[in-house]
């Protein structure tokens, strides 16, 4: 995607606050990037680039993926991969899939097995232990899959633990209001691409004003062909949430989808672990 259609890269820096977090684990940080679309089409080199050099540059604890990596085909993984193997991080790097990711009926092995192959440890319905025992990551498998079940991965958990969930779309944040969540994060939206300054997304208001507007019209303008339905809270299109007692952040992602991104840019997410 042209930067005059991407817009540059923004770097986030946001502190997180986690009940029960233990002392050693304060100033903990993290690296959340998402959504590489990396198809020759919705990323440039340049942009992926920038991304990892502002990754290693904040020398991170540990990265976290959030998923849809290719667009379409799984075959640009490997390519992919190659740029990714220059991520840097003290704990190792995590990844879940996204939507895109299982597309294809070999998508999810192919992509799975080449990110395992450069040291990427893809997590689905599964929990590992990074940074040690007391904090957890959990990594959900994508909503849209058949095998999305959070009950048989969060019942494994001590409810007085605190945890960091990794789930690709955020919708799911609903459902997880059953089990404590200290803090998810997700990806799936690209903040919306199109924001009004002050309102917010334009897909927040897309069933509201443009589906009054007839089909057949709707059909003949491109920017309105657009179907917003992959998510259901657009309100949650980017950013730090409370989802009831959970917390949930969402990254723009990096990829761009036509007709571009406007006052949405592409981004880098650091986070730094607080005790609450």
């Amino acid at each position: 995607m042209h930067w005059l259609l991407s817009g540059p890269l923004s770097t986030e820096r946001l502190t997180v606050k986690i009940a029960d977090l233990p002392e050693r684990l304060h100033g903990k940080k993290l690296v959340q990037m998402s959504d590489f679309h990396y198809d020759g089409l919705r990323l440039s080199e340049e942009m992926l680039e920038r991304a990892i050099a502002v990754s290693n540059a904040a020398k991170p604890d540990l990265v976290l993926l959030t998923g849809d990596y290719v667009t379409t085909s799984p075959e640009p993984i490997h390519a992919l991969v190659l740029r990714l193997k220059r991520l840097q991080s003290r704990a190792g790097i995590y990844a879940i899939l996204g939507n895109h990711d299982i597309r294809h009926r070999h998508s999810q092995t192919e992509i799975t097995a080449a990110l395992n192959n450069i040291g990427i440890h893809v997590l689905w319905n599964q929990i590992a232990y990074p940074l040690g025992k007391e904090l957890p990551i959990v990594g959900l498998a994508d909503q849209c899959s058949q095998e999305f079940n959070p009950t048989s991965v969060m019942s494994q958990l001590d409810p007085a633990t605190p945890r960091i969930v990794l789930s690709h779309n955020p919708d799911t944040a609903e459902i997880l209001q059953a089990w404590r969540v200290d803090l998810q994060l997700s990806g799936h939206t690209h903040g919306g691409q199109i924001v009004i300054p002050g309102i917010g997304p334009v897909a927040l208001y897309y069933k509201k004003i443009v589906r009054r507007i007839p089909t057949k019209i709707r059909r003949r303008i491109p920017g309105l062909r657009r179907d917003y339905s992959v998510l259901r809270h657009w309100e949650w299109s980017q950013g730090l949430h409370r989802v009831g007692d959970n917390q949930l952040y969402v990254n723009r992602g990096l990829g761009t989808y036509e007709p571009g991104r406007l006052f949405c840019p592409p981004e880098v997410t650091i986070l730094t672990l607080q005790s609450a």
